[in-house]
């Protein structure tokens, strides 16, 4: 499992805050903005999978699933849904979810008429992928809105860990990245620390170094993550302790 700490911002800095993602997405409105319906796009590309997952366990199967799920980004990123959205409430898992049920409960019978794949295909689903990985959910039954939590926290945690790859492959780090990866999520190493040490070439202390800083930058990253997905700053810790009760379950 993954750990996280919950560390507060020491420093109460927001510089760069207002021009994250969600938080761009609510200054702009329902203005035609090039930079807020670019920014939800990308959102809307990292979290489609929380939502397909609380759609079939709805009980969609999964061609319909799908559908509805496209169906549904293409009238958010149309801004249709954007009318509703208050600022007061401005975490993105929360308005996504809201609208994902307004859009079942309203307006699925719409979508249903319509042939399979012949809408606009604004978020490209890859629906074997998607099965795939619904498969490996856990077998127990859990509710709709429990499995989103869940998934919206893992889909997070794994964004930021591929940031942290791409950050360490770019500074000639990828090796060291991938041996320590195991550890950032507290599993247990295939080899002795020592060993590992020596196949990487350094010392056990420089070992214990460049993990305390990949450790410290991931909880960065998390954070950053987090941060675009909320409009006001003092809710990131709010909703990294959510995150972390999502992953324990």
């Amino acid at each position: 499992m993954t750990v996280i700490s919950q560390t507060v911002n020491p420093t109460g800095d927001h510089a760069g805050f207002a021009t994250t993602h969600w938080s761009v997405v609510l200054a702009a409105g329902l203005s035609d903005s090039p930079g807020a319906a670019d920014a939800l796009e990308r959102l809307c590309r990292v979290y489609w999978y929380p939502l397909y997952a609380y759609v079939r366990r709805r009980g969609y199967d999964a061609p319909e699933a799908e559908d509805l799920t496209q169906a549904f980004f293409e009238r958010l990123l149309e801004k249709h849904y954007l009318r509703a959205v208050d600022p007061r409430k401005g975490k993105f898992r929360s308005f996504l979810l809201a609208a994902l049920e307004h859009f079942l409960a309203k307006e699925w019978r719409r979508v249903n008429t319509l042939k399979r794949g012949g809408g606009r295909g604004f978020i490209s689903l890859d629906e074997g992928t998607a099965e795939h990985r619904l498969g490996l959910e856990p077998a127990h039954e859990e509710t709709p809105e429990k499995m989103f939590e869940r998934r919206w926290a893992l889909t997070l945690l794994d964004h930021a860990l591929d940031r942290l790859g791409q950050e360490c492959a770019a500074s000639g780090k990828a090796t060291v990245f991938e041996s320590l990866k195991p550890l950032l999520g507290g599993e247990r190493p295939d080899l002795p620390q020592t060993e590992l040490a020596m196949r990487l070439g350094m010392t056990a202390n420089a070992l214990n170094v460049a993990l305390s800083r990949l450790r410290r930058r991931y909880g960065e990253l998390v954070r950053e993550e987090i941060a675009q997905t909320v409009a006001d700053p003092t809710d990131v810790d709010e909703e990294l302790r959510c995150l972390l009760v999502a992953i324990r379950g």
